[in-house]
């Protein structure tokens, strides 16, 4: 594509840059080109995870952004809409649309874990049972998927995910975004941003477009051509 943006995508916990091999291609095939960030004390499971902190994620993604020559498209998996509202909160006029799946901005002061004590150093991938307790649908992911994820997952950095995020320029609120509905419908989404909880902040983005993808939580290996297409339609 003439002019394309750079396509960052940044996997939500657990997950390297990896976990976008197959979208990533289909983005290529179309002519965009893609970077896919592995988060600090991600690369694997004998990685040091004591002493990141929400910073050094932040930072590894700064860096991405800045170093791209045009315009930058953020695709943010699950729990990396928040490090995506921390990154346009310090430089919104660096990206030209933020792509958020199954994943929205969050509040000022937002803690993905404030369950994690101190003495935490890394959160292991759950079981099955516990991931969709906790509200992340497995819909689409056959037993080779499974068995992928949970053979390639590298335990989370603790320090990121007990620390708040802290938010104080409303100009990320302008940079447009997609929101891409995979486990829980549109209309059910624009109906939480009326309120509060983990979709509240969308009531604050002044260009919001919303996209369904009916699937499960892991839209990249369920859904990954379709994921691909929504993502050039943003771009």
């Amino acid at each position: 594509m003439k002019n394309s943006p750079l396509v960052v995508l940044v996997p939500g916990h657990w997950l390297g840059g990896w976990a976008w091999d197959e979208v990533a291609e289909y983005l290529s095939q179309a002519g965009l080109s893609t970077v896919a960030v592995t988060l600090p004390g991600l690369e694997s499971p004998e990685t040091r995870r004591d002493g990141i902190g929400l910073v050094d994620h932040v930072s590894a993604m700064v860096d991405v952004i800045g170093g791209a020559a045009g315009p930058v498209v953020v695709v943010a998996h699950s729990g990396a809409g928040g490090l995506a509202t921390a990154v346009l909160d310090q430089a919104p006029d660096t990206v030209s649309r933020v792509v958020y799946v199954d994943s929205g901005p969050v509040a000022d002061g937002t803690v993905a874990r404030p369950d994690l004590d101190q003495k935490t150093v890394e959160v292991p991938l759950p079981s099955w049972a516990q991931l969709e307790a906790n509200g992340a649908s497995l819909a689409g992911l056959d037993d080779e998927a499974r068995g992928r994820f949970r053979a390639r997952a590298v335990p989370h950095p603790a320090g990121p995910l007990r620390e708040a995020i802290r938010l104080n320029n409303p100009a990320r609120n302008r940079v447009p975004a997609t929101i891409i509905c995979c486990s829980i419908p549109s209309p059910a989404v624009r109906q939480m941003a009326t309120g509060a909880g983990m979709f509240a902040a969308l009531a604050d983005l002044t260009d919001a477009h919303y996209v369904d993808l009916p699937t499960g939580h892991w839209p990249m290996w369920s859904k990954p051509e379709a994921l691909a297409e929504v993502i050039v339609g943003a771009t």
